[in-house]
């Protein structure tokens, strides 16, 4: 009996020397979070139940910050917008990544130029890719419309018409999909090669094996990227910033470009409302929380892990 107490008592110091260890190694990241990010967090909610502009201590007004944001029409209007770039932005982006992947994937000559030119553009900075595609885009002599000129179509007015100004900030993001491109490439990679051997001689033709194959075997991939740009377009600022900027307004053309963030970031830093800020970064925390539950309960009709059967 003496000897598995000892035996026990020796496992459980190792145990705490394992966890002493381990907590020396994460300890920088576990301060870091508690003050960097868990504090602000749980400030940021308590200033969204107050009137704070930084100068004068906070003054508790409980939920009218909310109740507010309800019957502020820029709130709506910046949620719309920014569900525009959302539902016609992600998709549409994902599935070019995907395209790109697939083309990528081919065993051509020079194959890794072509996927070093693909992936240049994600390099440059938001801001500078954002001011050449002001270049690309003028109605004058922008790019674009002297291609579209070419073959018959008078292109529209992108950075002055409302009507184009947000389908012009969705172009602009095919540019900038090589990171996407990139991991589904390494997806495509990891796909057993004898599935497509076996499909090949059943007979399945390749619009079939990429349907039953392909699709499947890099869903986990595409589950993980529709969650990651759902959140990133939640949170769309720079282009739109840099868009609106160069009309000259806050907001770009009659307010069509008023992200959800760009308000946020007016109510914060231009009229110092941190109150009202607050309250809407945990609007939008729910709602980004609320699709990304959506997706999660749904990817089980669609998610194929290659441990399930």
């Amino acid at each position: 009996m003496a000897g598995q107490h000892d035996n026990a008592a020796g496992i459980r110091r190792r145990e705490r020397k394992i966890l002493l260890t381990g907590l020396l190694f994460t300890g920088p990241w576990i301060i870091g979070f508690l003050i960097f990010q868990l504090y602000p967090i749980l400030a940021s909610f308590y200033y969204s139940m107050t009137e704070y502009n930084l100068f004068s201590p906070p003054k508790w007004v409980g939920l009218d910050n909310y109740k507010a944001l309800f019957r502020d029409e820029k709130f709506y209007l910046s949620l719309y917008n920014t569900l525009y770039i959302t539902v016609f932005g992600v998709v549409p982006h994902l599935a070019y990544a995907l395209l790109m992947a697939l083309l990528l994937n081919a065993k051509v000559k020079g194959q890794s130029i072509y996927r070093t030119i693909y992936f240049l553009p994600t390099l440059v900075p938001a801001v500078a890719g954002s001011l050449l595609w002001m270049w690309l885009l003028n109605s004058q002599y922008g790019l674009v419309n002297m291609l579209l000129e070419y073959v018959g179509i008078v292109g529209p007015n992108w950075l002055v018409d409302p009507d184009w100004t947000k389908p012009s900030i969705v172009l602009m993001g095919f540019w900038g999909t090589g990171t996407v491109t990139v991991m589904y490439l390494a997806a495509l990679q990891e796909v057993p090669k004898m599935y497509y051997e076996a499909a090949e001689i059943d007979g399945a033709s390749k619009w079939r094996q990429f349907w039953s194959i392909t699709l499947p075997a890099i869903s986990p991939m595409t589950l993980f990227q529709l969650i990651m740009m759902l959140i990133a377009s939640f949170q769309y600022f720079t282009e739109g910033m840099v868009f609106a900027e160069a009309s000259q307004s806050t907001g770009g053309p009659e307010n069509s470009l008023l992200f959800y963030s760009i308000y946020l970031y007016q109510q914060a830093f231009s009229f110092l409302n941190m109150g009202y800020a607050s309250a809407m970064a945990w609007i939008l925390f729910v709602v980004v929380m609320l699709c990304a539950l959506v997706i999660f309960k749904t990817s089980a009709r669609w998610v194929y892990y290659g441990g399930e059967k």
